[in-house]
């Protein structure tokens, strides 16, 4: 029940980890939406511009797995504060100094990993505080926070258009520092912390190959969604001639969709099994990113095929955290960050290959292709693993728990 699942948490955790997390996404791809004024201001090309908005994915995919590690040794919460106190201070410089160049917006990209590396603090922070009949809900609370995407979306442009995008990396610094207040008032550790191991333990997580199919699910779903989120506003300005605020708008009504849709994942996948969800999921984004790819000449279809594929991978990412604790739930913190590592290369690899598909053939139309070829790949994976997974793990579950 709805009252069960409030009683057994940390209701202040909960909140501080989804505040955290919305912040940290917000301005993780912030060079996004400011992409096509930055790419007109630099003289960027194709290639540069799908460059620029994949390095804070893959930065933030790398500095992961060391959050991952750091959250099992010294605890999210101050993994977290980290994190924040970096990311503040790298913005706050790059707008005191000036952004000026390529290199310099690929430095920024660098930074604002330090933000997307929040996905290995929030999720575990909260999921420690909730049973495994609940962790599809709490997951999917904490992990809503990949809605401050759409704060970004929305709101870079306009204020780039008043002041300058250079001025934008100060002014969210705003935001920053008021949730990071919120933070270290709210986030409290579970008493139910695992406890640190030797590094070289974490490397024996890699040599189960369970660990290995969740970071290819998951380099899937979250990447298919942190990718598109950080290249729509080029799509849109360069395929329909939009204005960089109007494709913005059009992109946080995308992102909100994969956002929004994320909790409703996972707690369907409490209901009905993460499997069952998963797959419903990898066929419909391969199905939707093939229509994408043709190219549809109306900004109407094109923008409904665009929410229709964000919902999908956004359900996806609530499922596919719905499965990882119940597998590995005393080694939450490190495949935290070895899942979300995965979500952070598939991101980097759809941002970039949209841009180099841009500049080498004319058109987005490869990139779009290939991920839907690896949605299904995704799928035929899934679909090997299921038997073993529901006869072996998914049999010592507590009882009532899907997968």
């Amino acid at each position: 029940m709805k009252s069960d699942f409030w009683r057994s948490g940390h209701r202040p955790t909960l909140i501080a980890a989804f505040l955290y997390f919305d912040v940290a996404f917000m301005v993780w791809v912030l060079l996004g939406p400011l992409a096509p004024i930055i790419a007109k201001e630099l003289h960027l090309s194709p290639a540069q511009k799908g460059l620029m908005v994949a390095v804070p994915t893959l930065a933030g995919a790398i500095l992961r797995l060391v959050n991952g590690l750091l959250v099992d040794r010294i605890g999210p919460k101050k993994t977290g504060a980290i994190g924040q106190l970096i990311v503040i201070g790298g913005l706050m410089s790059g707008y005191v100094l000036g952004v000026n160049s390529f290199g310099g917006t690929l430095a920024i990209g660098v930074v604002l990993g330090f933000a997307g590396a929040s996905f290995a603090v929030a999720l575990p922070l909260a999921s420690r505080w909730y049973g495994p009949e609940h962790q599809g809900k709490a997951m999917g609370i904490a992990g809503m926070g990949n809605s401050g995407t759409v704060f970004a979306a929305l709101f870079a442009p306009l204020l780039a258009k008043a002041y300058g995008w250079n001025a934008v990396l100060g002014l969210a610094c705003i935001p920053l520092a008021i949730v990071f207040v919120a933070y270290m008032l709210m986030a409290k550790d579970s008493p139910d912390q695992p406890e640190p191991k030797p590094l070289i333990a974490y490397a024996s997580v890699l040599k189960d190959k369970d660990a290995w199919w969740f970071m290819l699910f998951y380099g899937v779903t979250f990447g298919g969604f942190v990718g598109l989120a950080s290249s729509l506003s080029i799509y849109f300005v360069d395929r329909f001639a939009l204005t960089p605020v109007i494709a913005g708008y059009f992109t946080a009504a995308c992102v909100f969709a994969g956002s929004l849709v994320r909790p409703f994942g996972g707690a369907l996948a409490d209901r009905v099994g993460g499997i069952k969800t998963l797959s419903f999921v990898y066929i419909l984004a391969a199905g939707t990113l093939v229509a994408i790819s043709s190219a549809p000449a109306s900004l109407g279809a094109t923008l409904a095929l665009f929410l229709l594929v964000m919902a999908t991978l956004g359900a996806g990412n609530g499922a596919v955290f719905q499965l990882v604790p119940q597998r590995f739930r005393k080694e939450i913190g490190i495949m935290t960050g070895l899942v979300g590592f995965g979500g952070g290369v598939g991101g980097f690899y759809l941002a970039s290959s949209l841009g180099l598909s841009k500049q080498w053939t004319g058109d987005t139309h490869f990139g779009f292709l290939i991920f839907a070829g690896l949605a299904l790949i995704a799928l035929i994976g899934l679909t090997s693993v299921k038997q073993r997974w529901r006869t072996t793990w998914g049999a010592a579950v507590v009882q009532g728990v899907k997968i």
